[in-house]
């Protein structure tokens, strides 16, 4: 019988910590080979977070962790605009196979590897609802990801906070488990707005952000607003594009003045002392080397 206790006490205790590795190499929410001027071929440059993805697995910590690998297409079929989303239908097909796989494993927490920044959408909305909304949201990233169907740039990745917020296009919005209240979103390292309009946008939504000046000592302004969230909770999506080019090059935007990577890690781990992270992603690699030196290979002899 005591055996059995334990038995039963330890199974339970796993089913509490179910973590699983989300390796999602979506790529087809974002719409970025005219920015990746060294790889020569679109197609190619289009496909980047796919290998950008891999990468991120092959380089993280080897934890004992369950790790699903998200069906993602890869061929290159001619890419359309539907109801101001490129690429509208693949993405629908994408998210309901990444929450498909959700729902059967049941994880309580999920760290996300991708692809591009729209790939939290699906985990983070999942933990939102798991958790009965007491989650809060720290998205650390160069833009705030708030645009919507219909604005000039149609690519989903920019469209991801707003998707989370329950806002954007129907049939994607449709397999959503829940949303995100405004109140409980911080931007961290917010540095380029691109467009008036999506400051205004960010302001009539009222979500609040930090610059990477404001975190650039201490995280005391990101414990502050935690401490005021009204949550227990938080999911964390760190884009890579939020770090100083200066310093790496690793994501496919390059806005001067960011975050260095010691400040990104120390503002995670920070977050970490403050609040549960049940969800994690890192997002937005664009190994512009690595593709290079895979097409190089492409083209030798005993290799082709």
């Amino acid at each position: 019988m005591a055996v059995a206790a334990l038995a039963l006490g330890m199974n339970t205790l796993y089913a509490q910590n179910n973590t699983i590795r989300l390796i999602y190499p979506q790529w087809q929410g974002a719409d970025i080979a005219k920015w990746i001027t060294e790889v020569k071929d679109p197609e190619q440059a289009s496909r980047g977070y796919y290998l950008g993805a891999q990468l991120l697995n092959f380089l993280a910590p080897d934890n004992g962790q369950k790790t699903i690998t998200v069906p993602v297409a890869t061929a290159l079929a001619e890419r359309k605009v539907t109801d101001g989303v490129l690429d509208r239908d693949i993405l629908v097909s994408q998210t309901k196979a990444a929450l498909d796989i959700l729902k059967i494993e049941n994880p309580d927490k999920i760290v996300t590897l991708g692809g591009e920044c729209s790939v939290s959408v699906a985990p983070f909305t999942y933990l939102a609802d798991k958790y009965k909304d007491d989650v809060a949201m720290i998205w650390i990233d160069a833009h705030p990801d708030i645009t919507l169907p219909g604005d000039v740039y149609p690519a989903y990745h920019a469209m991801a906070v707003t998707a989370c917020m329950g806002l954007g296009d129907k049939k994607i919005i449709g397999e959503l488990p829940t949303k995100f209240d405004p109140s409980k979103i911080l931007f961290v390292g917010l540095r380029d707005w691109e467009r008036d309009e999506i400051k205004t946008r960010q302001k009539q939504y009222g979500i609040k952000h930090l610059t990477p000046e404001d975190v650039r000592e201490n995280s005391d302004a990101i414990r502050s607003w935690l401490k005021s969230c009204g949550a227990s909770k938080v999911v964390v999506h760190f884009d890579m594009d939020v770090l100083d080019p200066a310093e790496i090059i690793a994501a496919v935007g390059v806005v001067p003045s960011g975050m260095k990577i010691s400040e990104v890690v120390r503002v995670i781990n920070d977050i970490a002392t403050e609040k549960e992270i049940v969800g994690l992603t890192v997002a937005e690699p664009m190994p512009r080397t690595a593709i290079r030196i895979k097409e190089m290979l492409h083209q030798l002899p005993l290799l082709k």
